[in-house]
């Protein structure tokens, strides 16, 4: 009788030994993982298209088009009292239209890098404090004014209109 009493206490030990070992490992960990390095706690503020008029000699010239998404701060961005995408809209304008050797019919010429960083530093400067972290583009394109006059009056033409060389579109009939 003493002899199982003694195999009952030690198979009790050794379940009871073995559930706590499994939930102890099994348990969430106490060491956090460190956020990743790129961006990691940062916020994204994607802007709309932002359409810019270029001048030159007194004149447009073309339209920047472009879709920015910035990494801001949240903790700096919450102390703003005007919405983040607005102050960097704005940044956008003020800096191309500060920086008219900025050339964007020619794409060789052009320096994207250095376009996102002034336009870094000039919000970050604005706010007094960092915002920013980084500027990633998007969408980026540059419309001449012949472009645009050409794409608009594609869209004027219809399918159903004599065009040159070609024969009227038949009527259609209704029965």
């Amino acid at each position: 009788m003493i002899k199982f009493v003694i195999a009952g206490l030690w198979l009790v030990a050794v379940t009871l030994g073995t559930v706590i070992f499994s939930f102890s490992i099994s348990g969430p960990k106490t060491d956090k993982a460190p956020q990743p390095a790129f961006f990691g706690g940062l916020d994204y503020v994607k802007t709309d298209i932002i359409s810019v008029p270029l001048m030159k000699d007194d004149e447009v010239y073309g339209y920047f088009l472009t879709r920015l998404v910035y990494t801001v701060e949240p903790a700096v961005a919450k102390t703003l009292s005007l919405p983040a995408e607005a102050l960097l809209v704005d940044e956008v304008y003020t800096y191309l239209y500060a920086n008219p050797q900025i050339d964007f019919a020619d794409y060789a010429k052009l320096d994207l890098d250095k376009i996102r960083s002034g336009i870094r530093e000039a919000v970050n400067k604005r706010v007094g404090k960092k915002l920013v972290h980084d500027v990633l583009i998007e969408q980026i394109d540059f419309l001449t004014k012949a472009e645009i006059r050409d794409n608009t009056i594609r869209r004027r033409v219809s399918p159903f209109e004599k065009t040159e060389g070609t024969e009227p579109a038949p009527t259609p009939v209704v029965h």
